[in-house]
């Protein structure tokens, strides 16, 4: 390679890299920190076991998927993997990943890696708690070179495309046997970070204060503007208002109302409100059993009687609900996939709505008379008195809220409601145990419906394990034969048509058995501090959250103000825009973030123009600088 080449690829590599270089602290040793404020703790960064919220944010920062759900509209595009294809028989699919990837600790990563996840969740046994329905119905995982994934399926699978399963480090995690597990916490320290292949690592968890995470210096998509995020715990709502204004934070997820709306006018935050990808609900213990059938819990045996919770069901008022605890930031709940997916959300029919008359009417036809002391009661004296479990740490309060609605409601048709307030770690031991009546949660829902709908069948209720019993996702123990037959058939149904009436026929069956009384569908608030930090990517475009999301757009763009008003103030010539781009966060082939609508910056376009203009300088000065010598020689 001559001089001259080598100089140019040296100048190529520093153009590529110049964009981000200037996206740095006003001291260079200084790391870009992002601060996210939120209300909930990270119960476990175990892929195989943690379901909080800020678990998933973890897990989709540390490790990518093969496919992923595009920013502006939830379409497939690609993660890992670079292509797919299902073969022409239909029992093969075949992933090619994209070359050259590392581990954050330098290994490679290869098909091996993508074969042993999915193989160790086939295998196992607490592994599938969160990954059995994506599995089922595969037969084996096979890595048929560094670069090639290939899995054997005995039935077609709908979900094959778009595997929302965290691809895992097989250097690390095959010396965890599966009885350790369940127990495994995954976390990250400074001095040995989380091995992942995302664009951020987990470097320390202090529970209850923060999670912090840095840059994978190795991650397929190049260095970010953000050099490490932490996400800080309040469990009380006006401190995560007051820690906003103040600046202590950049981001605040999860607002409570009155915060958010003291938030708005406020020239240096920007509030958000989102169409919600979730659902609150209050659960009724519909019978609490393992997946094999055992009994279990001490859960009030009148909340089988299927009559009694359909009347329970006709006593709520969801839309006073909706503008009293969220002040109209949402709507009414229905069924359990939400209107943001409306290719797969039910208007049921026939829908429950408020007439404590009728539902008084139900209780008394099933057996259940007022009885002297204003609570209804069968001739065995067996009252309807209910304890209802709510959670303590809710970031904006709504589940309280709601659950003293949900509590002056019941009394209204004569039956009593216990109110106990619980952490969330408590809240899911106590479920998985069966030792409750009702409690009031929520779920976030995959754009696919597979996994939501997975949660009511019958096999994921609780399971026994050495003397101990361990939750399961199923937390109503709601069990129907039919739906789960149902569960079957549209897991196995690639017509989408086909699939789409399968799943609402699900959805129209949970809604009659009532093992949830869906309460509402809350818009997620969000504030920002617009001075500090720009880019931020809303999924889906226009309408969505800035982060929870199904990926993480945001972190691929989200970048100091400060650099980037720097950064195109040096570099844009006169006359030129400097506006910020209309980014949406989509993606090209690659599954990065593209140009224009996909969420690359102006002040990145300015920095490779600029970049292009100093190449062509610098070979000018090196073409002329050669032909002085040149000329010398010749004399």
């Amino acid at each position: 390679m001559s001089r001259i080449r080598l100089l140019g690829t040296a100048f190529l590599t520093m153009a590529i890299s110049l964009p981000f270089a200037g996206l740095t602290t006003a001291a260079a040793d200084e790391p870009v920190v992002l601060t996210i404020g939120i209300g909930e703790d990270l119960d476990s960064a175990n892929p195989f076991t943690g379901l909080s919220s800020l678990a998933y944010e973890t897990f989709t920062l540390e490790y990518p998927t093969l496919t992923q759900y595009a920013a502006d509209d939830f379409s497939i595009v690609p993660g890992l993997a670079e292509s797919w294809e299902e073969s022409a028989d239909g029992k093969f699919w075949t992933y090619n990943l994209r070359p050259g990837m590392k581990w954050s600790d330098g290994v490679p990563i290869t098909a091996a890696d993508v074969a042993y996840t999915f193989n160790r969740i086939i295998d196992g046994k607490y592994e599938k708690t969160n990954f059995g329905s994506y599995v089922a119905g595969m037969v084996r995982a096979e890595a048929v070179d560094d670069l090639t994934v290939r899995i054997e399926i005995s039935k077609p699978n709908p979900v094959m495309d778009h595997l929302f399963v965290f691809i895992l480090p097989k250097h690390i995690w095959e010396s965890i046997d599966g009885k350790e597990v369940r127990k495994y916490k995954n976390i990250g320290t400074p001095e040995s970070p989380t091995v992942g292949s995302g664009p951020y690592v987990m470097i320390e968890h202090r529970p209850g204060q923060f999670t912090r995470f840095m840059a994978n210096p190795n991650w397929y998509g190049g260095k970010r503007p953000v050099d490490e995020i932490i996400f800080k715990v309040f469990n009380n709502p006006d401190a995560l208002g007051q820690a906003i204004k103040s600046g202590e934070i950049d981001l605040a997820h999860g607002l409570d109302l009155g915060v958010y709306e003291s938030l708005q006018g406020i020239p240096e935050i920007t509030t958000v409100s989102s169409t919600p990808a979730s659902y609150s609900e209050v659960a009724f213990n519909t019978g609490a059993a393992l997946a094999d059938g055992t009994p279990i819990g001490d859960g009030n045996a009148l909340l089988q009687n299927k009559a009694v919770r359909q009347a329970l069901s006709w006593a709520v008022d969801k839309q006073v609900i909706v503008d009293k605890v969220l002040g109209g930031q949402g709507q009414p709940g229905t069924t359990i996939i939400p209107p943001l997916y409306p290719q797969w959300h039910l208007d049921p029919a026939n829908q429950y709505g408020y007439d404590p008359v009728k539902a008084g009417q139900l209780l008394d036809a099933a057996g259940f008379p007022i009885g002297d002391d204003g609570v209804r009661a069968d001739a065995e004296g067996n009252r309807l008195s209910f304890r209802l479990l709510y959670r303590t740490e809710s970031e904006d309060s709504s589940s309280q809220k709601s659950s003293e609605f949900i509590q002056a409601y019941f009394k209204e048709i004569g039956v009593e409601v216990k109110l106990k307030g619980v952490t969330e770690d408590s809240l899911y031991e106590i479920v998985g145990q069966g030792n409750f009546d009702m409690f009031e949660w929520g779920w976030g829902v995959e754009p696919d419906p597979n996994y939501m709908l997975s949660t009511f069948t019958c096999a994921n209720r609780s399971y026994e394990d050495g003397g101990s019993i361990y939750a399961n996702l199923s937390d109503s123990f709601y069990c129907n034969p039919e739906y789960d037959k149902l569960f079957d058939q549209q897991a196995a149904e690639t017509d989408f048509t086909a699939r789409q009436a399968i799943v609402k026929t699900m959805e129209q069956m949970l809604y009659d058995d009532a093992p949830y009384i869906i309460t509402y569908y809350a818009n997620g608030l969000e504030a920002y501090r617009n001075d500090r930090f720009t880019g931020w990517v809303k999924q889906p475009k226009d309408t969505g959250t800035l982060i929870y999301q199904w990926g993480t757009w945001s972190y691929f763009d989200v970048a100091p103000v400060s650099a980037v008003t720097e950064a195109e103030s040096a570099s844009a010539a006169p006359g030129a825009s400097t506006a910020p781009s209309a980014a949406a966060g989509g993606n090209d082939a690659t599954g990065q973030p593209a140009s224009g609508s996909t969420g690359i910056s102006t002040g990145l376009i300015i920095g490779l123009l600029v970049a292009v203009l100093v190449i062509v300088v610098l070979i000018v000065v090196v073409l002329r600088m050669r032909r002085t010598v040149t000329n010398e020689d010749r004399e």
